[in-house]
């Protein structure tokens, strides 16, 4: 090690409140990481646990890239499991944060991070980051020879010094958008994530139905209620559009208006203003002349099998559930699938009419992120953060979860491109994974354009009760008054 700093131990103590809470519910306070004087051990065993959401098929890919991992730092074992959705992983995270029993890395949300941190129970990296208290420290990692293969001396690893650290190279080869999510909290200035996958959202098109009715892809909301009117004059049976998620499309027109939605800061939740109100009694207009439907106005259940089985002609929904917008019941797929980005207020071809170069087109930007929890044992934070740098930094890897999963890979197109196995995703022509290579190439190709919303204790109470306000609403349109009111005593109720 280059360098030595001296213990900060976390001070005062946490009661027990709505969200997490620690001290005097049974669980120890853990400290805010500190160097050991020694490093990361390598002679010593380390266990670490990482929490996640995913199915076999990603699992599978991430159990052929961790004995790559260990290649390198043989003294870890890692342990993952799915305990189920985010819900599921956020709850239990919560009730094992109780007695210290929690994972040392897990899938998260900015809304998720945002109750850790008011716990003190996140670990922040950005002591990890260039400009860090580390950034000039090392670290042994066995060294490879040029096919991959741990080079030893006898029974005994040989070992060189790597950064400790994300260098600046590596933090430039993120894509900003989804780098920049880490920070994205009270303080502003703490880095609690690193971006593990990610998703946006775009309209899934059936280019059929669209080419034989020479309809075009609404690139702007009035366009869409235009495509809507032609659609029904069509066949009045059809829906002309589904959205998947109310609390996406709700925050998505905040921000494409500036409208205000909520703030980290001051007056934390904005939402009930003369904008939105005026947008949501439009939707639930077009709600009224059969439109469209949402997921929870379809049971709780996704649209893309009204896609899927053309009871709709657009689907709009998460690039990351490309696969289910395809019917692979058949070997033969009953319609041709297309992918365009979602409506904005404006066009956002230069060939559009009304197209405006000084528009900027917003855009969600969803899926998972990695953090790490504190743990008395700096071993171990040390190993989860290794953990962390390698398959966030990784292309390999995030080629190949990509590939499988139709998410786009966190890193700069013209990093990824570098890849045999992504260059080779994009160029896929069978049907399944050709939307999934396309869906990316949609969404990578707008990663300018990606928004986050601010994360605090009760941002995920806001996100939970704009959606439900919107749905309500579409069903009862008179209830709009009550539906905001309620929506946001809600929300100042839950975040006291």
């Amino acid at each position: 090690m280059k360098k030595k700093i001296g213990a900060v131990l976390l001070a005062g103590a946490l009661t027990c409140s709505v969200g997490l809470s620690l001290a005097g519910c049974g669980g120890e306070i853990q400290r805010e990481f500190e160097m050991p004087d020694s490093g990361f051990d390598v002679t010593q065993p380390v266990e670490i646990t990482f929490y996640h959401t995913m199915g076999k098929n990603l699992q599978d890919i991430l159990n052929k890239i961790i004995p790559e991992f260990n290649k390198l730092y043989p003294n870890i074992t890692v342990t993952h499991r799915a305990p189920g959705g985010w819900d599921e992983i956020k709850n239990q995270i919560v009730t094992e944060l109780l007695d210290n029993s929690n994972p040392d890395v897990a899938y998260c949300y900015p809304d998720h991070v945002a109750e850790y941190i008011q716990s003190a129970a996140a670990q922040s990296i950005t002591d990890f980051l260039p400009g860090g208290r580390y950034e000039d420290y090392t670290v042994k990692q066995v060294k490879l020879d040029e096919k991959g293969n741990q080079v030893k001396d006898g029974d005994n690893y040989v070992y060189e010094e790597v950064p400790l650290g994300l260098t600046q190279q590596q933090v430039d080869n993120y894509i900003d958008a989804f780098y920049n999510e880490g920070n994205k909290f009270e303080d502003g200035s703490k880095m609690y994530t690193l971006p593990w996958s990610k998703s946006t959202e775009v309209i899934f098109y059936n280019a059929t139905f669209m080419e034989q009715h020479s309809l075009e892809v609404p690139e702007t909301w009035d366009e869409l209620e235009k495509f809507c009117e032609e659609v029904k004059k069509i066949d009045d049976s059809l829906i002309p559009f589904t959205y998947d998620s109310e609390a996406n499309w709700f925050i998505t027109m905040c921000e494409q208006y500036g409208s205000g939605y909520t703030s980290s800061t001051g007056e934390k939740f904005l939402f009930d203003n003369p904008t939105n109100r005026a947008f949501v009694k439009r939707f639930a207009e077009w709600r009224q002349k059969g439109y469209f439907t949402t997921q929870i106005l379809n049971s709780n259940a996704y649209t893309s099998e009204l896609f899927t089985t053309e009871k709709s002609v657009m689907c709009i929904g998460s690039t990351g559930g490309t696969g289910y917008q395809m019917d692979t019941s058949s070997e033969e797929a009953p319609f041709k699938v297309g992918i365009a980005p979602i409506p904005q207020l404006k066009p956002y071809s230069s060939n559009h009419v009304g197209y405006d170069p000084n528009y900027h087109a917003k855009v969600i930007s969803q899926g998972p992120s990695v953090c790490i929890f504190r743990n008395n044992d700096p071993q171990k934070v040390l190993a989860s953060w290794l953990f962390v740098k390698f398959f966030t930094t990784n292309i390999d890897f995030q080629a190949r979860f990509s590939a499988a999963s139709g998410y786009m890979p966190v890193l700069e197109p013209e990093v990824m491109r570098t890849n045999k196995v992504y260059d080779a995703f994009l160029n896929e022509t069978e049907a399944s994974s050709a939307l999934k290579a396309l869906a990316v190439d949609v969404g990578m190709k707008h990663s300018d354009d990606y928004f986050v919303s601010p994360a605090f204790f009760g941002s995920s109470v806001a996100r939970e009760q704009v959606g439900q306000l919107m749905a309500a609403v579409f069903e009862r349109p008179g209830t709009l008054d009550e539906e905001f009111q309620k929506a946001m005593e809600t929300c100042r109720y839950y975040s006291e």
